[in-house]
């Protein structure tokens, strides 16, 4: 993976521009920065102050940038108390925000670009599409799971893409052109009924051989979800970039409470998900599969 200097790294305070709340206490948080707008890459993340009574600040991961305006927009949960304040954070308010931060995904040579988010980890996916959206050297897919109701009316597609038109799709990535399935178990109108890897397997049968050797797979989700994604990947001996999810305290590789084990040339190595990550090679955090 391509190493983001640490320089890149500043301290904003940021305004709140605009704070929509979605269904199972999920929002969407815009916030004005033009130095984080035009440093950040598709799977970075910022580390956030919450409020002015937790002196700790959450890392949250940037799903969409605004360079023109110098915005960007963080996709969150309220999943503690950290979040909870977050939540009541009002239009106007000023944020301090660190970042961005660590290394995101690596654009590659490989044409087909298979995009796969869950819950929370959908921020980096849609990151990552945006970076490629309007590049005609590459023909993206992307694939968002969730078991709540997603942060967004889902509507039909018009694209001609892989089943876009029989799955429901991100409004946004609508907009931008770019093909998208959804998948759920909760049974909701116009999803794929079943795990992100089922749809991806589908995806991955329907295309040629020749077509199969320029996949590349870019994910970012919960750990078991990473897991079942790497393991596809190796199934198909096709690259797989991940992007991890960890407890961070204070995200710039000062504490290293947040590594994970990872094979390098030179054996197993412990790496910290914030500065060294958090994307990494799916094969070289998950490498039992045989």
């Amino acid at each position: 993976m391509a190493k983001i200097n640490r320089d890149t790294i500043s301290v904003n305070d940021c305004q709140i521009l605009a704070h929509y709340k979605f269904e199972a206490d999920q929002y969407i948080l815009t916030l004005e920065s033009q130095e984080i707008s035009q440093a950040t890459r598709p799977g970075q993340f910022v580390h956030l102050s919450v409020s002015g009574m937790l002196a700790m600040r959450r890392p949250i991961s940037l799903m969409s940038v605004d360079k023109d305006n110098g915005t960007f927009d963080l996709l969150y949960k309220i999943v503690g108390e950290g979040t909870r304040q977050l939540a009541e954070r009002k239009i106007g308010d000023i944020v301090s925000v660190i970042g961005p931060i660590g290394n995101g995904f690596e654009v590659t040579e490989n044409k087909i670009p298979l995009l796969i988010g869950g819950g929370v980890g959908m921020p980096p996916i849609i990151a990552m599409a945006q970076e490629l959206k309007g590049n005609s050297l590459y023909k993206p897919y992307v694939i968002l799971g969730s078991e709540v109701p997603f942060p967004f009316d889902a509507s039909e597609s018009k694209l001609n893409g892989y089943q876009s038109t029989k799955f429901h799709t991100m409004p946004l990535l609508e907009e931008w052109g770019i093909p998208c399935g959804l998948a759920s178990l909760q049974n909701y109108d116009g999803v794929y009924q079943g795990y992100v890897t089922g749809l991806a397997k589908d995806f991955l049968d329907s295309l040629s051989s020749d077509d199969l050797s320029n996949v590349e797979i870019y994910t970012c989700g919960p750990h078991p979800m990473l897991e079942a994604v790497s393991k596809l990947a190796s199934e198909y001996s096709i690259p797989c970039q991940a992007s991890f999810e960890e407890f961070m305290a204070c995200a710039v590789g000062g504490c290293a409470g947040c590594v994970v084990e990872v094979q390098t040339e030179n054996g197993p190595a412990m790496k910290r998900v914030c500065v060294d990550g958090p994307v990494f090679e799916a094969q070289s955090v998950f490498n039992d599969f045989g």
